[in-house]
């Protein structure tokens, strides 16, 4: 892999590798429903100053047009794409039968 030369180290929290879980916010349909909100994708592509995500559902552009190849690029340091939040796992209480 080649190395991308920079004058500083990235900073941690946008640092992003092919294969990682994100939260992307962005237009994508959810129930049968276009709805603007947060999505689960995971990175396809990475370079120095890009991140493409690649979702399993429909999304849009701003303008309304359908993605196609369900591919989106964002800006390293963009507002809309984050690390997946950490929610606690809810635990299920075991039932003998």
């Amino acid at each position: 892999m080649t190395t991308v030369p920079y004058m500083r180290p990235p900073d941690p929290e946008f640092s992003y590798s092919v294969g990682d879980t994100v939260e992307v916010f962005c237009d994508h349909e959810k129930n049968g429903e276009r709805v603007r909100g947060w999505l689960k994708g995971i990175v396809a592509q990475v370079d120095s100053k890009m991140v493409a995500v690649q979702f399993r559902s429909n999304v849009f552009l701003t303008d309304g047009w359908m993605v196609p190849d369900h591919i989106l690029w964002y800006p390293v340091h963009s507002s809309s794409i984050r690390k997946p939040s950490k929610r606690p796992k809810q635990e299920i209480p075991f039932q003998e039968l």
